[in-house]
């Protein structure tokens, strides 16, 4: 028997496993791909200073001095001020609530009329910010504080008076900033969605590996029946996990729901069933399960990234904003967090509704086309 270290031989295995490697573009594509789709992702789109807060406003002044008060935020990074017109206080509330908007501002009818008084009156605004997203509310307020100092300044510069404008702040829903009110809502959508896609992926994948769906498929089964009999126990399995999710943040963590409950599972079962079906396109690509696992897997890191879910919508490019429309994920994590936090209903989340049911009918059949042509 040989014992001497051969050169040769490492090289023969080496160019071995690497036409193996070659031959395997799923195993090129999570090697290469995916290490610079994250390093796009953390360069481009995660940005950790709060910009661009889409933020209403309630003028009941109208006067020359709120205006300049409106361009001083109009004119900061850190705001986006939306062209939705804004004339109660309740449809100020209702941006907020309904997530169109994370910032609210109310410039009451007396304030030109507290500046110009000698000695002057407090001429005060109200800040309304949305607690529920939590890394949002504390920036948000700081530089509305620091924008509101400095309108003060300009002011006591011109007319030598004490400081003359008082920012009012409330947080909404969230009015102590819990992180675990922010992230569990989250989680709890990410480890939904893992469950969903995982699961699906692999049991077509293990009929194959075991070589039994060509067996299957000689019984009186049809294809339909097989499909939705083999996920119904996954759709079933993924909702327990949500609800189990969903009771231990209401009992052990302490996050109230505000909502209804039935509304977060009518908008989640949609969310299940494009994953359902995503995790059974996934299955006829691939003929193992570690590499079903692996596709599987590249799903949950722009889920994570590009969702909401950490890092806030408003303060990424616009490109890699409009980019986090597409997933799922998006959507129903931002609905949660509307139905637990912020109490919104239907009014406020029909869009949700149609955006998810639709991805989860186009998914699911994109991927019965796609099997049926697999066995054919």
């Amino acid at each position: 028997m040989n014992t001497h270290f051969s050169f040769q031989r490492l090289v023969s295995v080496a160019r071995k496993e690497s036409l193996h490697i070659l031959r395997d573009p799923g195993t090129l594509f999570f090697a290469l791909f995916i290490p610079v789709l994250e390093l796009f992702m953390l360069g481009y789109a995660i940005d950790t200073n709060i910009r661009d807060v889409s933020t209403v406003i309630l003028d009941q002044c109208k006067t020359t001095e709120s205006r300049a008060l409106i361009r001083r935020f109009e004119t900061s990074t850190s705001f986006k001020v939306l062209p939705e017109r804004i004339y109660t206080d309740e449809q100020l509330t209702q941006a907020i609530v309904a997530g169109r908007a994370h910032v609210g501002i109310k410039i009451p009818e007396n304030y030109s009329r507290n500046l110009g008084r000698v000695p002057r009156e407090k001429a005060q605004i109200l800040v309304l910010v949305d607690g529920s997203e939590a890394n949002i509310a504390a920036s948000s307020l700081n530089v509305a504080s620091a924008l509101a100092l400095q309108e003060s300044l300009e002011r006591v510069i011109q007319g030598g008076q004490g400081l003359p404008v008082e920012l009012a702040p409330l947080i909404l829903f969230n009015p102590d900033t819990r992180s675990a009110n922010f992230f569990i809502p989250g989680l709890m959508v990410v480890m939904c969605q893992m469950m969903a896609i995982m699961l699906s992926a692999n049991a077509i994948v293990r009929e194959k590996e075991n070589g039994t769906l060509e067996q299957l498929f000689m019984t009186p089964v049809k294809a339909p029946e097989l499909i939705l009999g083999k996920l119904l126990p996954y759709l079933v399995l993924t909702f327990l996990e949500f609800c189990t999710i969903l009771l231990l943040m209401n009992v052990v963590f302490q996050v109230p729901i505000k909502g209804h409950v039935v509304t977060l599972l009518m908008l989640t079962l949609p969310f299940v069933f494009t994953f359902l079906g995503m995790g059974l396109f996934i299955s006829t690509r691939v003929d193992t399960r570690e590499a079903a696992g692996q596709a599987a897997m590249g799903t949950m890191m722009p889920s994570i990234f590009l969702s909401g879910y950490v890092f806030p919508l408003d303060s990424m490019p616009q490109a890699f904003y409009y980019l986090a429309q597409i997933f799922p994920t998006t959507w129903l994590i931002d609905a949660a967090r509307g139905v637990i936090l912020r109490g919104a209903g239907w009014r406020e989340l029909w869009l949700h509704s149609v955006v998810l049911w639709s991805m989860g009918i186009g998914m699911f059949a994109l991927a019965m086309l796609r099997f049926h042509k697999r066995l054919q």
